[in-house]
Parts: C-alpha cells; sequence; structure tokens
C-alpha cells in the first residue's frame, strides 16, 4: 500500500521534520569543523573529552538524533516497564497485562557520527482475560530481538538543530505466545531542537512494515512530539504527544501522550521514570516505566 494513501498529516509531519532545518546545514557543517572528530571510529575512539553530552532513545518513545562517540559503548535499560489496557469495544470486556524485566539496547559507536544497537527483550510476562467467556491466556519468555543502525545527518556535536535516520530489523526468531516468528522493520527519522532556555524539542516520524499473518506485510506509521526542560543542572522532565495510524483493514487510529523525568548520577549515567497513557480506546490505558542509562 503506497505511504501515501496513510493521510495527509503524516505527510505533513514528515515534511516539517525534513524542512525545517535545511537552512541551517551550511552553518551546522562549518561549526561542527572546529572540531575534526571524522578519523575516530571503532578502533580508535574517541578521546573522553572530546565526547558529547550523554544522549540516550530512551525514556520517551521519540528516539534520538545523536550517536554514541565512536569507540565507545552505551548501555539503556528497563528495569521495569508494565502496560495494562482493558477493552470494552463491540461489547467485549478483555483485559490484558504486560510485564517486562530487564529489556535492554546495547549500542556502540562505529564512526563518529554512526552507531549500531541491538534491542533484546529477555524477560517477558503476558496475560490476557476475556471476562465474558471466563478464558485466560498467559505466557512468559524471551521477546524479540532488533538490529537499528543510526546515521546522524548533522548537529551531532554541536548547532541548534540535529537530524538522524535509523533502519532497523527485527529478527524472525521462532514463534511463540510472545513472537510471531516473522521479519519486520521499518525506518526512524528523528528530529532535535534546542529551543533555548533549558527548553528543547523532538519530532520523530518513523514507517514500520508489520507482518498481516497471512504472509506479507502492512505499513504502520507512528508520528511523535516531545517536550523536554532542565529543571536542574541533573533534573528534567518531558511531556510527549504520539500518533499511530496504520493500513491493516479496520485498523483504528492510536493517540497517546507521556511524561517522564530523568536525573543524572554523573555525566555518563542517568536514571529515568515515567509513564505514557492511552487517550484513545484502542491505544493501552497506561504504561509506568523505570529504567537508567550509562556509557563507557
Amino acid at each position: 500500500m503506497s505511504l501515501l494513501k496513510l493521510g495527509k498529516t503524516n505527510l505533513i509531519w514528515f515534511g516539517f521534520a525534513l524542512f525545517v532545518p535545511a537552512g541551517t546545514l551550511t552553518a551546522l557543517s562549518q561549526q561542527e569543523a572546529k572540531v575534526d572528530k571524522a578519523g575516530y571510529s571503532l578502533f580508535r575512539p574517541t578521546p573522553r573529552d572530546l565526547m558529547r553530552d550523554l544522549a540516550a532513545d530512551r525514556p520517551d518513545i521519540t528516539e534520538s538524533p545523536y550517536t554514541v562517540d565512536a569507540g565507545h559503548f552505551q548501555v539503556e535499560m528497563d528495569f521495569l516497564r508494565a502496560t495494562f489496557d482493558r477493552d470494552q469495544s463491540a461489547g467485549g470486556d478483555l483485559r490484558s497485562s504486560v510485564w517486562e524485566f530487564g529489556s535492554i539496547n546495547l549500542k556502540v559507536g562505529l564512526l563518529n557520527r554512526v552507531d549500531l544497537q541491538t534491542v533484546l527483550e529477555p524477560q517477558i510476562r503476558s496475560r490476557r482475560e476475556d471476562r465474558l467467556t471466563s478464558t485466560l491466556d498467559k505466557a512468559s519468555g524471551f521477546g524479540d530481538v532488533q538490529t537499528r543502525l543510526k546515521v546522524n545527518l548533522w548537529g551531532n556535536d554541536s548547532g541548534r538543530t540535529s537530524l538522524g535516520i535509523m533502519p532497523f530489523v527485527k529478527w524472525p526468531l521462532s514463534s511463540s505466545g510472545l513472537r510471531n516468528g516473522k521479519t519486520e522493520g521499518g525506518l526512524v527519522v528523528p528530529l532535535a531542537v534546542d529551543l533555548g532556555h533549558s527548553w528543547s524539542l523532538g519530532i520523530m516520524t518513523e514507517v514500520d512494515f508489520v507482518a498481516d499473518g497471512g504472509g506479507g506485510h502492512d505499513t504502520e506509521w507512528l508520528n511523535t512530539l516531545t517536550v523536554g526542560r532542565n529543571l536542574t543542572s541533573k533534573l528534567g522532565m518531558y511531556v510527549e504527544w504520539t500518533a499511530l495510524t496504520g493500513s491493516a483493514p479496520g485498523f483504528r487510529w492510536q493517540g497517546g501522550m507521556g511524561v517522564g523525568w530523568t536525573y543524572a548520577l554523573g555525566k555518563d549515567v542517568q536514571l529515568d521514570l515515567g509513564c505514557n497513557f492511552g487517550v484513545t480506546d484502542p491505544a493501552a490505558d497506561f504504561q509506568p516505566f523505570t529504567g537508567m542509562t550509562f556509557r563507557f
């Protein structure tokens, strides 16, 4: 199905993410040329005094355009993440809960503008109860494995804006109560804007190709916007809005919002906690989480 059929709103989001910073590209390139880090790689690590500030793809849903410095490693993980939902559409009464323990994103800086990521879900427990039929389905075990490659296009080390692209693939592990056993993937385009006075803006558009259960794939399009502020030198917070649309027959638009906080224990360690909330019926009701990020 053509991505154009996903609606004008999605195209506006995508165009905005690409158009806004375009006029600043030349200036940003000149600024970044002041410190040439292009020669650093996995086997020639960036000196610690040249490393940029810690930037993570968590805790919000909006991904970061910044990459891990070349030759360094970063770990982003959930201590705990839970998802709760009650679906009473079509006269039904389904209640579900999913608990994730220790889900982790392992990153390594390959080049100054490129990092490689592996996302693992080592322990998931799900419970789905149909109150009308008195049936209960449970599953637990290892979840999916995903590989992502992030490339920063500009603004990695300086400037008021930064843009990245990140293709990813979910590997077709054997099917289970938690995995569909299909290859899936997509592309993420995140934009970050420094608004000044400790305020920041993040915008992301993402296209996913998900298995349709019949041997093919449907398209889903996720758009997000997050506004963050540093409250102190260590404490920060954000508010986020999300919208998910899809090409599958009967797909219902899912809208959500989230709020979260981050706390820096040092230059290389950050704790976080927050909660996402569904604002439309098809979206999960709420999803509390807590986790951390550290690098070395």
